[in-house]
């Protein structure tokens, strides 16, 4: 007798081998048009569902997973990050929640080394100069950027996306200094000859650019505060491709737009989609729309970390990604 295959929604357009394969292995519900679910979509889907496929876009808080239907016993998330569902309420209901990591790692360093790049020799300036036809061609001492070379990095968060965006900063001879939790193993210091900082807050005195690479917990949020902002270099550039919410977006619009630190490039934002006016009207600022990992590669390996989850989880056993509730 053949087993009856479970019912997946998918809240979010996937790549379409992933949707293909899923098709064939599951019951599923895919979203072609790629709408964003309101909470009411969300209130529907979890209460019909066996499995729900959500993403970083959609907020599983405590009330949508407490009123989840008694079927839903797999939440497996399209992303690394987990910020976005309510984990306690989750395993209170005995609710499975996986997520996609380790894949994104390359990806994202490279985003942050070409933010890094982008805003030390103001490409986005450059960029928008040439298009509104007011350049005027060459001239000795326009457009004055920061030589990488000899400058101190800044890294908070050394772990998988931390240690690649020091390897491709060394190649640019840079220095690496860090900041984490706890410290990495002398190896993994010495196979990029970084500095550890026990104190971010001296650390962040110290350094040319800064380079957040921390996920959301309830310890990382705004743990770059106006204060700790205040400490760094006027001439310091900040590069975020982790969490909007590291960040105090207000305090860092206002510094820059008092020239207090020299520029930033912002991948993510503490209020998605919304962007800080005042970030948008500054020329210091590369903004992108939270593509750090956005390459076919990493999303297509992203999708068969999901099928391999839900595929584990319906015939018995833990899934590989399941997210372990001690860590937050």
């Amino acid at each position: 007798m053949t087993r009856r295959r479970p019912l997946v929604i998918v809240t979010r357009k996937l790549p379409d081998q992933i949707e293909t394969r899923m098709m064939e292995l599951f019951e599923c519900r895919l979203n072609l048009d790629d709408h964003p679910f309101s909470q009411a979509d969300l209130m529907r889907a979890m209460a019909e569902a066996e499995i729900l496929v959500p993403t970083v876009t959609d907020n599983l808080d405590a009330v949508l997973i407490n009123g989840a239907g008694a079927d839903l016993k797999l939440i497996a998330s399209f992303g690394t990050g987990v910020n976005h569902i309510a984990l306690e309420a989750a395993k209170a209901r005995g609710i499975t929640v996986t997520n996609t990591p380790g894949v994104l790692t390359e990806d994202t360093a490279d985003m942050t080394m070409a933010l890094i790049l982008a805003v030390a020799r103001r490409i986005g300036e450059g960029e928008r100069l040439v298009r509104s036809g007011r350049w005027t061609g060459w001239a000795p001492t326009a457009m004055l950027g920061m030589r990488l070379a000899g400058k101190r990095l800044g890294i908070v968060g050394m772990g998988r996306i931390g240690l690649a965006v020091a390897k491709r900063a060394r190649a640019f001879g840079m220095s690496i200094h860090y900041h984490n939790r706890r410290r990495v193993d002398a190896a993994v210091e010495s196979e990029v000859e970084a500095t550890y900082w026990e104190s971010l807050d001296q650390m962040l005195g110290h350094i040319d650019v800064l380079s957040v690479n921390c996920p959301h917990t309830p310890a990382t949020y705004h743990l770059l505060s106006a204060r700790r902002l205040r400490l760094l270099k006027p001439r310091a550039i900040v590069v975020n491709t982790a969490r909007g919410s590291v960040i105090e977006e207000e305090a860092l619009a206002r510094a820059l737009y008092a020239r207090e630190i020299a520029g930033a490039g912002l991948d993510v934002y503490e209020h998605e989609a919304q962007v800080h006016p005042r970030l948008l009207e500054l020329e210091n600022v590369v903004l992108l729309p939270h593509i750090g990992s956005a390459t076919h590669q990493g999303r297509d390996a992203m999708g068969e970390k999901v099928i391999v989850n839900i595929k584990s989880f319906v015939d018995g056993h833990t899934p590989p990604d399941k997210v372990v509730y001690t860590m937050f």
